[in-house]
């Protein structure tokens, strides 16, 4: 599956992504942010995200901003199942924070949520990441007012995350132009 957005080119990733994979999340800034990726993060672990199989109604992405000389990998974005709900995980390289590549991805990534026929989607981010919870809000979440620990495999540890979610009116429901049917609960 792929998507293209405004700026961004979402696809699954390619055996030859990994040196560049590597590259991004060998930056402990980002990697600290996230639950399943671990620190140090090797080659193995480039390698092994890559193979792993696509769940059709889960699908992941990594994210690419097109340009004059190709397109340049910047993040990743998908959904997964996490305490038995849909859940909607992304990163971005820190050289590219700011630019609003998180939103944009994450929004894409709801629309096909929404088209799957996926009903509610959860998300999280750790307190000491403000700058997530602003993408989720500009993606179309709202806070449940739940906080709870979660494991870092990057940090090493559980933190307190604060989860957000979205729930969409109509099924199969899907518009570019803004996140109409999305409601907070």
């Amino acid at each position: 599956m792929f998507i293209r957005s405004e700026r961004l080119f979402l696809r699954p990733g390619w055996a030859e992504d990994w040196e560049e994979l590597l590259a991004l999340l060998g930056d402990e800034t980002v990697v600290r942010n996230l639950a399943n990726a671990p620190w140090p993060y090797t080659a193995e672990d480039a390698h092994s995200f890559i193979a792993m199989p696509q769940d059709h109604l889960l699908p992941r992405f990594l994210i690419t901003a097109p340009g004059a000389d190709g397109a340049r990998l910047i993040g990743g974005c998908g959904l997964s199942l996490l305490d038995g709900e849909v859940n909607l995980g992304y990163w971005i390289a820190q050289r590219e924070w700011g630019r609003g590549y998180a939103s944009e991805a994450a929004g894409a990534v709801l629309r096909i949520a929404h088209a799957l026929g996926h009903r509610r989607v959860v998300a999280s981010h750790y307190i000491d990441n403000a700058a997530s919870g602003r993408v989720l809000e500009k993606a179309g979440f709202r806070r449940t007012g739940r906080v709870i620990e979660r494991f870092s495999k990057g940090r090493g540890f559980a933190s307190p995350t604060r989860e957000y979610e979205v729930r969409f009116d109509s099924p199969g429901y899907c518009d570019d132009d803004a996140m109409v049917g999305l409601q907070a609960a």
